[in-house]
């Protein structure tokens, strides 16, 4: 036992002293490059002096960064977090210039801005080398990982013996995309546990599940965390009685809905014994969050904000010149993905230009590592529950494709995730079941605008004879890493909080999520039937139901409660969608259902416009500026996974189908239940009954 305790201090002492030894190289090699650097006198030294100059200014910065950085991140968390991202370079560098000062043979001197490349530098090499000598060393991995936990792990009791349970999502990949990306090799994590390719069994099953008709994160995400997404129609929709637009992903409007799950399913959420949320659009009832847009409001006080995921990942300055460095490369890796998509001329296309590179960059770097990050620290603290939500494939699927070599390139660094993930479980303080699933799938297609030239709300104005605009407008994307961006930047998200003042003849207010478009005329305060619609513009639903980018629409009727308009003068009363589907036929099982239910809600729009949808190739027209698109039915969008060990009950018996967020929501709790996750069982809702 002594031998091994003595062989484990020399080998860290080791590995120390050559941390120390690259250390010094490397600034030997940057003071001989960087003018403004330098390690002798004035009147010139010796090469043993420059040498021992370096040595002592490598083991004094080494030494700061480790006992001063985390105690300046703690007092910098209330910086926003890509603030604080980029003020790691200056911190880092003020560190090197009094590593240099403490000095005692004073010599070496440096630029402020040299200071801040030289400190980058050295600690992405110390870094390097440090994970190199201990990559074959399981204690020095297990110590390392150890330092991402959250500090105050140490005051909470010990861990109970029952597992817990970490929820990954994969925000946009759907089923089949998953299994194709297994199939090619890229996701070998995810073949490992559904034994694809190996002589070992399968650990885990893999579930398709069908979502609302709002096929988005908001919609999904409220669903799964909170047990209810009612009255969420699309990403964004126009609310009469508040003359308001709400929108998923802004931060105000997150925080209205998560307050209406909670009040409608009567508990505070999946999340909400000992659980932590990170990178979700909402919490789950969790006391542990970071990144969460719900909380991204301007609010102050003890509840509003945690910024405890930051601190476990930037209280070491190495991690944030990784991700800095990975930022950088990221960026020129789409400007070069667009590049050669534009003058290959590739279609579909939309606009890569302006700041996405940047907003891509943090949704598969920054926003990655970060949760990431969280999420270790959270197993290696022992939670009893943790729901992560990884946005990178859907960001980059929406401008590059679905099925696009970009997104391909995502899913394999998503899988090296899922496998550095599986590793910390290994020297967690208790056992964990790792659960994997997507909220929603993306369908291709072109966008509306680029095929028929006109927006749907240029269609809405011809079809109230309203002037309609010579040129197009874009219709503004609603990804949620933008959201996020804003959100960590603690920027006012986008488009605002929109109010309308209706006056007698206002315009309709359209609106747009992926392929489903939202019609309300704000001017009248309850949702408008057929016949007043007709009675008022008795050309637009013609013109909208035979356009031939319009798959079907959904208006209330004064004689049928509801109907569902197609082209040729198709109407169906949702009564009797069953037996005579008509412009749903094309949208598969499930799409009646699925109409039918959002018809019930409150705030649901004027009129529903679902795109056209080709079931040969699963194509949609997205209404927004997206060639990979969802939010509305059609194709792959509304077919995500659940993927879970088999030690834990299957889902659904032989035969049923998983539908909707909320029976995902009563699968994931009675999960937690098996586990001893949840206590203060609640009785089984209808859903769960269902489920």
């Amino acid at each position: 036992m002594g031998g091994g305790r003595w062989r484990r201090v020399a080998s860290q002492i080791g590995r120390s002293v050559a941390v120390w030894v690259v250390s010094t190289l490397t600034m030997l090699l940057l003071a001989g490059i960087l003018p403004d650097f330098r390690l002798r006198s004035a009147d010139g030294d010796s090469a043993t002096d420059i040498a021992v100059t370096a040595a002592l200014g490598a083991g004094a910065f080494g030494l700061l960064s480790a006992l001063v950085w985390p105690l300046l991140v703690r007092l910098l968390l209330l910086v926003p977090a890509l603030v604080l991202g980029l003020l790691v370079f200056f911190l880092n560098g003020a560190l090197l210039w009094l590593a240099l000062y403490l000095n005692p043979v004073e010599r070496g001197a440096a630029a402020p801005e040299t200071a801040v490349v030289v400190a980058a530098v050295m600690s992405a090499v110390a870094s390097a080398t440090g994970a190199a000598l201990a990559v074959r060393d399981d204690d020095a991995y297990r110590r390392r990982l150890y330092r991402l936990a959250d500090r105050r792990r140490r005051s909470t009791p010990p861990c109970p013996d029952t597992p817990g349970t970490v929820f990954l999502q994969l925000d946009g990949v759907g089923h089949d995309v998953l299994l194709d990306a297994v199939g090619k090799g890229l996701m070998p994590t995810v073949a490992r546990w559904l034994g694809t390719g190996t002589d070992d069994g399968p650990t885990h099953r893999l579930t398709p599940w069908r979502t609302d008709w709002s096929s988005q994160t908001g919609a999904s995400q409220l669903g799964i965390l909170h047990g209810s997404n009612h009255d969420v129609p699309a990403f964004r929709w126009y609310e009469k009685a508040r003359r308001e637009v709400m929108v998923c992903n802004r931060p105000t409007s997150a925080a209205e809905l998560q307050a209406r799950a909670i009040e409608y399913s009567g508990h505070a959420g999946l999340l909400a014994e000992d659980g932590a949320s990170r990178g979700n659009l909402f919490g789950g009832g969790a006391d542990e969050q970071a990144l969460v847009l719900s909380i991204a409001t301007r609010r102050r006080g003890p509840g509003a904000r945690s910024r405890s995921g930051y601190f476990a990942y930037f209280s070491d300055p190495a991690n944030a010149v990784r991700t800095a460095l990975s930022f950088v490369a990221e960026v020129g890796r789409e400007i070069g993905q667009s590049t050669r998509a534009r003058f290959g001329k590739q279609r579909p296309r939309v606009s890569r230009g302006g700041l996405y590179p940047f907003v891509r960059a943090f949704a598969t770097v920054v926003e990655r590592d970060v949760v990431v990050a969280a999420v270790m620290g959270d197993l290696l603290a022992g939670r009893t529950a943790v729901y992560a939500d990884l946005v990178a494939y859907d960001e980059v699927a929406h401008h590059s494709g679905p099925v696009s070599r970009d997104a391909e390139k995502v899913l394999q660094r998503l899988d090296r995730a899922l496998a550095l993930i599986e590793k910390v479980t290994e020297h967690a303080p208790r056992p964990y079941r790792i659960v994997v699933l997507s909220d929603h799938g993306q369908s291709p297609g072109e966008t509306f605008r680029s095929r028929y030239g006109l927006t749907l709300g240029d269609l809405v104005r011809a079809g109230c004879g309203l002037p309609v605009p010579r040129r197009a407008r874009r219709t503004h994307s609603g990804a949620e890493a933008r959201a996020a961006v804003r959100a960590a930047l603690r920027r006012p998200v986008e488009e605002g909080a929109e109010h309308y003042r209706p006056t007698r003849g206002s315009e309709p207010v359209v609106l747009a999520s992926g392929n489903l478009g939202l019609v309300s005329f704000p001017d009248v305060l309850h949702r408008m039937t057929k016949e007043e619609i007709d009675a008022r513009h008795p050309a637009l639903l013609p013109t909208l139901a035979n356009h031939p980018g319009i798959g079907f629409l959904l208006v209330r009727s004064e004689a049928h409660d509801g109907v569902v308009l197609g082209a040729y003068g198709a109407q169906i009363p949702l009564a009797e969608l069953d037996d005579n589907p008509g412009p749903l036929a094309a949208f598969g099982p499930g799409a009646a259902d699925a109409v039918r239910r959002t018809h019930t809600f409150p705030h649901t729009a004027d009129i529903m416009v679902n795109s056209f949808h080709d079931p040969a190739d699963g194509e949609v027209l997205a209404f927004e500026e997206q060639i990979g698109s969802h939010g509305g039915l059609g194709g792959a969008q509304s077919r995500p996974f659940l993927l879970s060990p088999l030690e834990l009950s299957p889902p659904v018996a032989d035969g049923a189908e998983l539908t909707g967020a909320e029976q995902v929501h009563h699968v994931l709790r009675r999960w937690l239940r098996e586990s001893g996750g949840v206590g203060r069982p609640q009785e089984p809702s209808r859903g769960e009954r269902a489920a």
